[in-house]
Protein backbone atom coordinates (compact mmCIF):
# COMPACT_ATOMS: atom_id res chain seq x y z
CA UNK A 1 0.00 0.00 0.00
CA UNK A 2 1.67 3.37 -0.46
CA UNK A 3 1.66 6.03 1.78
CA UNK A 4 -0.71 8.53 0.04
CA UNK A 5 -3.85 5.81 0.67
CA UNK A 6 -2.19 5.05 4.43
CA UNK A 7 -2.37 8.87 4.66
CA UNK A 8 -5.72 9.00 3.82
CA UNK A 9 -6.87 6.08 5.95
CA UNK A 10 -5.74 8.07 8.94
CA UNK A 11 -7.12 11.52 8.00
CA UNK A 12 -10.57 9.42 7.63
CA UNK A 13 -10.80 8.90 11.34
CA UNK A 14 -10.27 12.61 11.86
CA UNK A 15 -7.94 15.47 10.90
CA UNK A 16 -4.33 15.08 12.21
CA UNK A 17 -1.06 16.85 12.28
CA UNK A 18 2.10 15.06 9.84
CA UNK A 19 3.12 13.87 13.44
CA UNK A 20 -0.08 12.02 14.68
CA UNK A 21 0.20 9.92 11.26
CA UNK A 22 3.36 8.76 12.16
CA UNK A 23 2.37 7.90 15.39
CA UNK A 24 -0.34 5.64 14.03
CA UNK A 25 2.24 3.67 12.14
CA UNK A 26 4.91 3.61 15.31
CA UNK A 27 2.15 3.30 18.23
CA UNK A 28 -1.63 3.10 17.30
CA UNK A 29 -3.99 0.62 14.81
CA UNK A 30 -1.60 0.47 12.49
CA UNK A 31 2.18 -0.16 13.70
CA UNK A 32 1.70 -3.91 13.37
CA UNK A 33 1.48 -3.82 10.13
CA UNK A 34 1.84 -0.94 7.89
CA UNK A 35 5.38 1.30 8.49
CA UNK A 36 5.38 5.06 6.80
CA UNK A 37 8.21 7.25 7.63
CA UNK A 38 8.58 11.42 7.98
CA UNK A 39 10.43 11.44 5.12
CA UNK A 40 7.26 9.45 3.29
CA UNK A 41 4.59 10.71 5.06
CA UNK A 42 5.17 14.98 4.57
CA UNK A 43 5.69 14.42 0.88
CA UNK A 44 2.71 12.31 0.46
CA UNK A 45 0.79 15.17 2.31
CA UNK A 46 2.43 18.09 -0.27
CA UNK A 47 0.92 15.98 -3.06
CA UNK A 48 -2.57 14.89 -1.78
CA UNK A 49 -2.45 18.95 -0.41
CA UNK A 50 -1.81 19.82 -4.08
CA UNK A 51 -4.23 17.59 -5.73
CA UNK A 52 -6.90 18.54 -4.01
CA UNK A 53 -7.43 15.44 -1.61
CA UNK A 54 -7.08 17.01 1.95
CA UNK A 55 -7.08 20.51 3.19
CA UNK A 56 -5.05 22.07 6.24
CA UNK A 57 -5.28 24.58 8.62
CA UNK A 58 -2.89 25.81 11.35
CA UNK A 59 -3.77 25.61 14.74
CA UNK A 60 -2.46 27.83 17.43
CA UNK A 61 -0.71 26.59 20.39
CA UNK A 62 0.48 28.25 23.53
CA UNK A 63 4.53 29.33 23.45
CA UNK A 64 4.73 27.07 20.65
CA UNK A 65 4.87 26.60 16.64
CA UNK A 66 1.28 26.52 15.05
CA UNK A 67 0.87 23.00 14.32
CA UNK A 68 -0.54 22.00 10.07
CA UNK A 69 -3.68 19.95 10.60
CA UNK A 70 -4.77 18.27 7.85
CA UNK A 71 -8.21 16.42 6.97
CA UNK A 72 -10.07 14.81 4.03
CA UNK A 73 -11.84 17.02 1.28
CA UNK A 74 -15.27 15.12 -0.04
CA UNK A 75 -12.95 14.21 -3.00
CA UNK A 76 -10.13 12.48 -0.40
CA UNK A 77 -13.01 10.59 1.06
CA UNK A 78 -14.03 9.07 -2.65
CA UNK A 79 -10.20 8.45 -3.46
CA UNK A 80 -9.79 6.59 -0.42
CA UNK A 81 -13.09 4.28 -0.50
CA UNK A 82 -11.64 3.81 -4.48
CA UNK A 83 -8.30 2.53 -3.08
CA UNK A 84 -10.21 0.22 -0.85
CA UNK A 85 -11.65 -1.63 -3.78
CA UNK A 86 -8.07 -2.45 -5.29
CA UNK A 87 -6.81 -5.98 -4.48
CA UNK A 88 -3.78 -5.96 -1.99
CA UNK A 89 -0.37 -6.99 -3.29
CA UNK A 90 0.94 -10.40 -1.42
CA UNK A 91 1.67 -9.87 2.18
CA UNK A 92 5.22 -9.43 2.59
CA UNK A 93 7.00 -10.89 5.82
CA UNK A 94 10.06 -8.78 7.19
CA UNK A 95 11.97 -9.90 9.79
CA UNK A 96 15.45 -9.32 11.38
CA UNK A 97 14.96 -12.45 13.57
CA UNK A 98 14.55 -14.71 10.86
CA UNK A 99 17.93 -13.45 8.71
CA UNK A 100 19.97 -14.26 11.79
CA UNK A 101 18.61 -17.50 12.40
CA UNK A 102 18.47 -18.44 9.01
CA UNK A 103 21.96 -18.14 9.80
CA UNK A 104 21.99 -19.24 12.75
CA UNK A 105 25.04 -22.40 11.84
CA UNK A 106 27.33 -19.20 12.21
CA UNK A 107 25.88 -18.00 15.76
CA UNK A 108 27.08 -19.20 18.69
CA UNK A 109 24.42 -21.39 20.29
CA UNK A 110 24.05 -19.33 23.09
CA UNK A 111 23.66 -16.36 20.92
CA UNK A 112 20.76 -18.35 19.43
CA UNK A 113 19.51 -18.98 22.44
CA UNK A 114 18.80 -15.27 23.58
CA UNK A 115 17.76 -14.39 20.24
CA UNK A 116 14.77 -17.14 20.45
CA UNK A 117 14.14 -16.04 23.98
CA UNK A 118 14.15 -12.45 23.35
CA UNK A 119 11.52 -12.87 20.41
CA UNK A 120 9.16 -15.12 22.14
CA UNK A 121 8.87 -12.90 25.44
CA UNK A 122 8.89 -9.86 22.52
CA UNK A 123 5.73 -11.89 20.62
CA UNK A 124 3.90 -12.62 24.32
CA UNK A 125 4.16 -8.89 25.05
CA UNK A 126 2.25 -8.22 21.88
CA UNK A 127 -0.17 -10.77 22.32
CA UNK A 128 -0.83 -9.24 25.80
CA UNK A 129 -0.91 -6.00 24.99
CA UNK A 130 -3.28 -6.18 21.90
CA UNK A 131 -5.57 -8.53 23.79
CA UNK A 132 -5.41 -5.54 27.02
CA UNK A 133 -6.49 -2.75 24.18
CA UNK A 134 -9.35 -5.55 22.72
CA UNK A 135 -10.96 -6.03 26.29
CA UNK A 136 -10.79 -1.76 26.66
CA UNK A 137 -12.75 -1.59 23.70
CA UNK A 138 -15.11 -4.54 24.26
CA UNK A 139 -15.91 -3.05 28.06
CA UNK A 140 -16.35 0.65 26.79
CA UNK A 141 -18.76 -1.00 23.97
CA UNK A 142 -20.48 -2.83 26.66
CA UNK A 143 -20.38 0.00 29.45
CA UNK A 144 -21.68 2.78 26.45
CA UNK A 145 -23.66 0.24 23.87
CA UNK A 146 -21.66 1.75 21.26
CA UNK A 147 -20.54 -1.55 18.66
CA UNK A 148 -17.52 -2.15 17.89
CA UNK A 149 -15.56 -1.65 14.77
CA UNK A 150 -15.90 -5.21 13.09
CA UNK A 151 -12.86 -4.57 10.97
CA UNK A 152 -10.92 -3.38 13.89
CA UNK A 153 -11.99 -6.29 16.10
CA UNK A 154 -10.83 -9.01 13.01
CA UNK A 155 -7.72 -7.38 12.87
CA UNK A 156 -6.87 -7.36 16.20
CA UNK A 157 -7.83 -10.86 16.35
CA UNK A 158 -5.31 -11.62 13.44
CA UNK A 159 -2.30 -10.27 15.19
CA UNK A 160 -3.11 -12.36 18.26
CA UNK A 161 -3.65 -15.33 16.25
CA UNK A 162 0.01 -14.37 14.46
CA UNK A 163 1.94 -12.96 17.37
CA UNK A 164 0.54 -16.16 19.59
CA UNK A 165 1.77 -18.89 17.24
CA UNK A 166 5.03 -17.43 16.45
CA UNK A 167 5.86 -17.30 20.11
CA UNK A 168 4.14 -21.05 20.81
CA UNK A 169 6.06 -22.27 17.09
CA UNK A 170 9.65 -20.91 18.75
CA UNK A 171 8.81 -22.68 22.30
CA UNK A 172 7.90 -25.87 20.49
CA UNK A 173 11.17 -25.72 18.48
CA UNK A 174 13.83 -23.52 20.69
CA UNK A 175 15.46 -26.60 22.27
CA UNK A 176 15.43 -28.76 18.91
CA UNK A 177 17.19 -25.73 16.93
CA UNK A 178 19.58 -25.40 19.97
CA UNK A 179 20.67 -28.79 19.67
CA UNK A 180 21.53 -29.19 16.31
CA UNK A 181 23.44 -25.78 16.60
CA UNK A 182 25.34 -27.50 19.59
CA UNK A 183 26.24 -30.38 17.43
CA UNK A 184 27.04 -28.07 14.58
CA UNK A 185 29.49 -26.21 16.51
CA UNK A 186 31.09 -29.49 18.30
CA UNK A 187 31.18 -30.83 14.62
CA UNK A 188 32.84 -27.83 13.06
CA UNK A 189 36.09 -28.00 15.82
Amino acid sequence: MDVRTLCLAVLSKGEATGYEIKKAFEEGPFAHFQRASFGSIYPALSRLLAEGLVEAHAMEQDGRPDKKMYRLTAQGQATFHAALTVDPEPDQFRSDLLFLLFFACHLPPARAATLLDAATASYRGHVARVSGIKAEREAVSNATGQPLDPGREFVAGFGITLYQAAADYLDANRDALLADLQGHAEAAE
